[in-house]
């Protein structure tokens, strides 16, 4: 007999949680639960792009859906690889990783829930899988085994709580190698070693050549539509800049990741040949999970550059990826980990990154037009963005804090440095009132 009111389909199923969650919030609640809502903005953006749902993300846990199991796997092995990342520049017990299981199976939905043995499956494969690992059921690896480029490690079948039958159960292993799981009754005679090695070889080309092509000739994402596109798409290459993520606990460094986006932004507009989308457009987006395809819809462009800024003591990491939306592919993604006087140093190498990605020719003129100017001092960049966050409280004592902090950034003289431009319009009326002008006029006439 039917069921009435329930809808079923066949779907692939998601579900993630933390690994030693409870040790985490025990440790730091406060810290914990920022780096949990960063990583699953982060999951919800990678789900976003991979053609997938977040259907629940309670506590820990995060549940979606997806209509592709390729899909998931993609999505899924995009979120450990991006974790760890993230987790490389934390001290090994302030890491966050999270379990992954994938199921593919015959769910009930009801609005925006599913129910069903396909869900549950999905969260026991989660508990099976290693701390930043993916385990997949048997019925998912069946769909994917020659789609995708990864190795997968047979765990045989588990039995697992409230599940009637075993399930059988593969590690997805993330590289491009293939493992086959050893029968228990029967071990095969010895091939010749020779064969194996050619045989081996021969695998290991057709799963690379196999990857290149599914990677190469098909979008990692929707692509955007240049009939949806707000504004008419300009001829010469066109870009947003959005604003980088801070992934750090001092929400007080909001200012300075804004900088080093602006200053970005900046640098690439130098480009006469390129199309430089203005801050003021992309700041919307600040802290919006919002898909690449929207943005260059929204802003009529055809490139979008985003990523994150992470800062621990006098170390600096910053992550910035290029992506086209007209393709639906990445073109470029790179990795800083330096220290924090470097800053001006990586701005430069990733608007120079950008612009080679972008096969945009620079004479050596136009180069150091686009890596010249403004300050290079770590200090006076940090001394101007205390005066300007000061300004920006429209009070008389942060206004007054603010010419102090102007005015010693000015009696410095740095030599063979340049002082922000946006600094000097906000120090000139001050440095009028003190006379500083006509001291520094005097001393250069001497």
């Amino acid at each position: 007999m039917a069921e009435e009111g329930f809808k079923r389909k066949l779907a692939a199923i998601l579900s993630a949680d933390v690994e030693g969650y409870s040790r985490l919030m025990s440790e730091d609640e406060g810290a914990t639960v920022r780096m949990l809502t960063a990583y699953r903005e982060v999951m919800t953006t990678l789900i976003q792009q991979h053609n997938g749902k977040v259907l629940d993300s309670t506590g820990d846990n995060l549940l979606a859906e997806f209509a592709s199991v390729v899909d998931g796997v993609q999505c899924a092995v995009s979120v450990q690889k991006e974790i760890q990342s993230r987790n490389a520049g934390l001290p090994e017990n302030r890491r966050m990783q999270f379990r992954i299981g994938i199921n593919l199976g015959d769910v009930i939905e009801e609005g925006e829930r599913i129910y069903g043995d396909g869900v549950n499956i999905a969260a026991r494969l989660e508990g099976l899988a290693e701390p930043g690992g993916i385990c997949i059921s048997k019925t998912a690896f069946d769909h994917i085994e020659s789609k995708l480029p990864y190795g997968y490690e047979y765990i045989g079948d588990q039995t697992v709580k409230n599940i009637p039958k075993p399930v059988g159960a593969y590690r997805v292993q993330m590289e491009p190698r293939v493992t086959v799981p050893e029968s228990d009754e029967a071990k095969p005679a010895r091939p010749d070693r020779r064969r194996t090695y050619f045989i081996g070889a021969a695998l290991a080309v057709l799963v690379i050549l196999a990857g290149f092509w599914y990677f190469y000739s098909r979008p990692s994402f929707e692509p955007a539509s240049v009939k949806k596109m707000a504004f008419p798409l300009p001829a010469k290459p066109s870009i947003a800049v959005l604003p980088l993520e801070n992934l750090g606990d001092d929400s007080a460094k909001d200012q300075m990741v804004d900088a080093i986006t602006g200053n970005i932004i900046t640098l690439l507009s130098k480009v006469p040949t390129l199309f430089v989308i203005s801050s003021k457009s992309t700041f919307a987006y600040k802290g919006k999970p919002v898909k690449a395809q929207q943005v260059a819809e929204d802003l009529g462009v055809q490139y979008v550059l985003e990523g994150s800024v992470q800062s621990s003591g006098d170390q600096l990491r910053i992550t910035a990826q290029l992506v086209d939306a007209l393709k639906g592919h990445h073109l470029w993604t790179e990795r800083y980990d330096r220290q924090f006087k470097d800053v001006f140093a990586i701005q430069d190498e990733i608007a120079l990154s950008v612009v080679s990605a972008l096969r945009v020719l620079l004479s050596e003129g136009e180069k150091a037009r686009v890596v010249g100017g403004g300050t290079r001092s770590v200090k006076a960049w940090e001394l101007y963005l205390q005066a300007d966050a000061r300004m920006r409280l429209y009070s008389k004592e942060s206004e007054a804090k603010a010419r102090e902090l102007l005015m010693f950034l000015v009696k410095k003289e740095i030599r063979n440095l340049q002082v922000p431009v946006y600094a000097y319009l906000l120090s000139v009326n001050y440095l009028r009132e003190e006379g500083i002008g006509r001291e520094k006029k005097e001393r250069r006439m001497k």
